[in-house]
């Protein structure tokens, strides 16, 4: 009887011994069920529409939703490229793309696709081949420069001459708004005073508009591709005592829709600000949880405004930030 107790003792230790790291299994299970995403974008610094979409990806890609995040921020397009090869070591799930530039991103997603991980770009398009990625959710930078320049057209000013402050070259958003303004300069219906880069940097358009002041070459149109750029411009005016704006002798025009931006617009200050929404995460995530992808190319709806007719209402609904 001794010996019996004492089998069935050692049997309920040997028991507890195969079953306490059973628990563990189930904690790192559930810490595997956790969807891991990648998430490349420019830095919130670079705008206010940049801060807002950062925020956007980071609010709903969160622990809290079931994600493992990982972010890289950046404006170098080979920075970006070796944070998406980085990403693909680790062996994410999916990887979330806003690229610097357009070009250059063949090779990267292909090894992704090789290694199972599904992409989805946002806010800007790449020039690779469509079976690289899932779908892309973007504004349509084209328009937004085409929709720009016809309202600049309808302004029927006698003489268009024009400082072109430009993005970072070689972006989606930097190539579609100066589309439809270098269309105007090659017919000779627009004079291009200046057309230089900013890298979307207040800083530098501000220097860029000095410039053009000091030379004492005339010009009637500010054409900014983001609002700091703009805002950087109007210093620069400001200044120099140069008037602008609604009942001033310089047209503004700048890009985002930040709440600040509009309200300049509607105090008279700028003239116009084109719409580019900052929104992507919601309908990736969809989606992704979905499984299912309605369309290769989602574009955000967006449209421009003019200071004349600009309403509170407007500035509250499509203004970003505070």
């Amino acid at each position: 009887m001794k010996k019996l107790v004492t089998i069935i003792a050692a049997l309920m230790c040997v028991t507890c011994l195969f079953a306490a790291p059973k628990a563990k299994k189930s904690k790192k299970s559930k810490k595997a069920d956790a969807i891991k995403v990648g998430i490349i974008n420019n830095p919130p610094s670079e705008s206010g529409y940049r801060a807002a979409n950062v925020k956007d990806m980071e609010t709903v890609f969160s622990k809290a939703n079931g994600y493992e995040v990982k972010t890289y921020y950046s404006l170098k397009n080979d920075e970006q490229l070796n944070a998406a090869s980085q990403f693909i070591t680790e062996g994410v799930d999916y990887i979330l793309l806003s690229a610097a530039a357009t070009d250059g991103w063949d090779s990267v997603l292909k090894n992704a696709k090789r290694a199972g991980i599904k992409v989805f770009l946002f806010d800007r398009m790449i020039n690779v081949s469509e079976d690289l990625y899932e779908a892309a959710v973007v504004s349509d930078m084209a328009n937004q420069g085409d929709t720009a320049v016809a309202w600049l057209k309808a302004q029927n000013l006698k003489e268009y001459n024009v400082i072109h402050i430009q993005g970072a070259m070689g972006s989606d958003a930097q190539i579609g708004r100066t589309a439809a303004l270098d269309a105007e300069f090659a017919k000779g219906t627009m004079k291009k005073v200046v057309q230089q880069t900013a890298t979307w940097d207040e800083a530098e358009a501000k220097k860029i508009v000095e410039s053009v002041i000091n030379s004492g070459e005339k010009f009637n149109v500010i054409y900014a591709e983001n609002d700091g750029m703009a805002k950087g411009a109007v210093a620069a005016l400001d200044e120099a005592g140069i008037t602008h704006g609604v009942k001033g002798d310089v047209i503004i025009m700048g890009f985002d829709c930040n709440k600040w931006a509009l309200r300049e617009l509607k105090a008279g200050n700028w003239n116009y600000d084109g719409q580019c929404s900052p929104f992507q995460a919601a309908v990736i995530e969809g989606m992704i949880k979905s499984g299912k992808v309605p369309s290769k190319k989602v574009i955000s709806e967006e449209k421009g405004f003019d200071a004349k007719k600009l309403t509170d209402a407007d500035i509250d609904t499509y203004g970003l930030g505070d």
